[in-house]
């Protein structure tokens, strides 16, 4: 009982805290807590679960195939494996971008509702994995071990996998031509099979510390690489929300301070600092989302034209910041 009350909290437990560091790099417009639950749910259940018994019943039909255990799990590592969790998992991407369309806005979005569904299925992964390959093979060292190897070494793996599907579909909503819609959701795909396959296969052909350092130094350049994607991914939303918000400071909607405050993560959190101290918190985090929300509307209309009614919704966002801009500070 012991040991798997650790790998649950232990596959949990850190997978959660990821996952509100996803949330926290958000700093602009903030997705649905809702939304990110569902995802993150639909990770840890629907597609951890699917994946585990549709994996289980291919291996099994390769096995009695070929005979080998060794062809078995090389072929369940590299190439069943990636195609079934890839899939499962950018499902649920799919879903939000299908279904609430006026909350995917942007790449950095993409990455945030891919990431922290993958975060979710690697909670429940790594619970199986903590439980079976450390704690009942090894006991308490075992699990310490694996521990360390699922939540620090390869902690990241499955949302630099599955953040490809999240940008392919990002890249199609923000897209007028048909053939981008169509390529870019299933290249991302592409590339999270791909990447989920090339680090399989490592950790299959690899083996001892020098193998195990070589596989870790593989995995973190790719998480590197996504870290700049996301940097640029912020820098970008700030420099959209300044080039289209400046039109209401221009029509007395917001203050020139407030304008300041919108385009800055650094001054949004001291004016939600001071929102605290002066009862206004929930009022200012409200304002400071929907400038936000308002200037993705306006890119949307100038990508996609009236898409989703996009000026009606320009102008209800309008109304709503005219009346709480008086009460916010600055």
């Amino acid at each position: 009982m012991l040991g798997l009350l650790l790998s649950l909290l232990f596959g949990f437990f850190p997978m959660l805290f990821y996952a509100w560091v996803l949330y926290w790099l958000d700093r602009y417009e903030k997705e649905p807590k809702s939304l990110l639950g569902g995802v993150y749910l639909w990770g840890a259940i629907v597609a951890a679960g699917g994946a585990f018994l549709i994996n289980t019943i291919l291996g099994i039909g390769v096995y009695l195939f070929t005979g080998s255990e060794a062809a078995t799990n090389l072929t369940t590592g590299t190439l069943i494996a990636p195609l079934v969790e890839e899939s499962l998992k950018g499902l649920a991407v799919l879903l939000v971008f299908l279904v609430f369309r006026s909350e995917f806005d942007s790449i950095l979005d993409g990455i945030i509702y891919a990431g922290v569904t993958a975060l979710g299925f690697a909670a429940t992964e790594n619970v199986y994995y903590i439980y079976e390959y450390g704690y009942v093979q090894s006991g308490l060292m075992g699990l310490a071990w694996l521990v360390f190897v699922r939540t620090v070494l390869v902690g990241w793996q499955h949302p630099f996998y599955t953040a490809f599907t999240g940008i392919g579909l990002a890249m199609a909503r923000m897209s007028r031509r048909t053939w981008t819609r169509l390529a870019a959701p299933l290249a991302g795909w592409s590339v999270a099979v791909f990447t989920h396959s090339i680090h399989n296969t490592l950790a299959e052909v690899l083996s001892g510390t020098s193998g195990l350092v070589f596989g870790t130094l593989v995995d973190w350049s790719g998480w590197a690489f996504m870290v700049v994607v996301i940097w640029w991914s912020i820098r970008t939303e700030q420099a959209a929300i300044k080039d289209l918000l400046r039109e209401e400071v221009s029509l007395g909607l917001i203050t020139t301070v407030q304008y300041r405050t919108v385009t800055s993560t650094w001054a949004q959190t001291i004016a939600r600092m001071n929102g605290l101290t002066s009862g206004r918190f929930m009022m200012t985090t409200r304002f400071y989302q929907l400038c936000a929300e308002l200037a993705h509307k306006k890119r949307q209309r100038r990508a996609l034209g009236e898409e989703g009614n996009n000026s009606t919704h320009i102008e209800q966002l309008r109304k709503e910041l005219a009346a709480l801009s008086p009460q916010v500070p600055g």
